[in-house]
């Protein structure tokens, strides 16, 4: 992985500081020029779809999670806006359903998985699980475990077997094709706070707005919390977290975009080559083809 990209990769079994890490960009780009590099990285994500689509060996599940404001459905937007929608795919996860509670949480997501060929967005994710759930452990009451009807039972015990199960999950799905590529947009309490009143200013934009995310942001430092150990825990060599700062929306889709289409690249993936007979009839083809009228 080019360097520049590789100081936003939280190493497997390392510790993971978020108060260390910054939320703005780093160098002295320019915005204009990072959009022009962005079509350019989208252009080549798209080849290299078509070209997984066309193996059919892989399917890539990108995992967004985020803060309220943080920009994920903008980065969802920017970044696949150039792929077929053939082959992409996106999840948006909220509040799970009546049908959802009476599976296990991760039931939900794997029968949310894409095809293989494809790309699959998942916008929250089954880690809505150990980070909202952490913060709010009462949630996992809706689930109906054996031996978790009280909040107090929910103890470290609970949350090692649930990491235990994500990274489980996780290895399955990469021992069977699917590259898992997470990132964390990182952004500060600040940045954040000016997004809710340019919300709440653009009446275009209220919609955005819901009082709970004023509750949520008054928990700013359990989530991160949360967010250090979710990641410290299931960061691994087959499904890494990326720790993406995202106080510039222009170079948090950059650098998204060109992590995918680096880990992409790094598969490589060819086009299909055809048997030789295939490949005799198709010369056929072609000649009764140039001689039609």
């Amino acid at each position: 992985m080019k360097k520049d990209l590789a100081q936003y990769l939280a190493e497997p079994g390392k510790k993971v500081s978020l108060k260390k890490l910054t939320t703005t960009y780093p160098g002295e780009g320019e915005k204009e020029q990072g959009e022009i590099q962005l079509e350019e990285v989208k252009k080549r994500l798209s080849l290299l779809q078509e070209t997984m689509y066309a193996s059919r060996s892989h399917t890539v599940l990108v995992i967004f999670q985020a803060m309220d404001a943080a920009g994920k459905d903008s980065a969802i937007e920017h970044v696949f806006s150039g792929i077929n929608p053939q082959g992409c795919e996106v999840h948006s996860f909220k509040t799970p359903s009546e049908e959802e509670y009476a599976h296990d949480f991760l039931w939900r997501h794997y029968k949310a998985l894409p095809f293989k060929g494809k790309i699959g967005v998942h916008n929250r994710s089954h880690y809505e699980n150990v980070l909202v759930c952490k913060v709010h452990p009462e949630y996992i009451l809706a689930e109906n475990l054996p031996g978790y009807q009280d909040v107090k039972a929910i103890d470290k015990g609970f949350w090692k077997k649930r990491y235990e199960s994500i990274r489980n999950f996780e290895s399955h799905l990469s021992e069977n094709g699917v590259v898992v590529i997470k990132f964390f947009l990182y952004v500060s309490k600040d940045e954040q706070k000016q997004r809710f009143l340019d919300r709440i200013n653009d009446q275009q934009k209220n919609w955005k707005f819901a009082a709970g995310d004023l509750a949520e942001r008054e928990r700013w430092d359990d989530y991160m919390n949360a967010y250090e150990t979710a990641i410290e825990e299931t960061s691994t060599e087959k499904a890494p977290w990326y720790i993406i700062p995202a106080d510039k929306k222009w170079y948090a889709r950059l650098t998204i975009a060109r992590i995918i289409e680096d880990t992409m690249d790094g598969l490589n993936i060819q086009f299909p080559e055809l048997p030789e007979q295939e490949v005799k009839e198709l010369e056929q083809i072609k000649k009764t083809l140039s001689k039609a009228d």
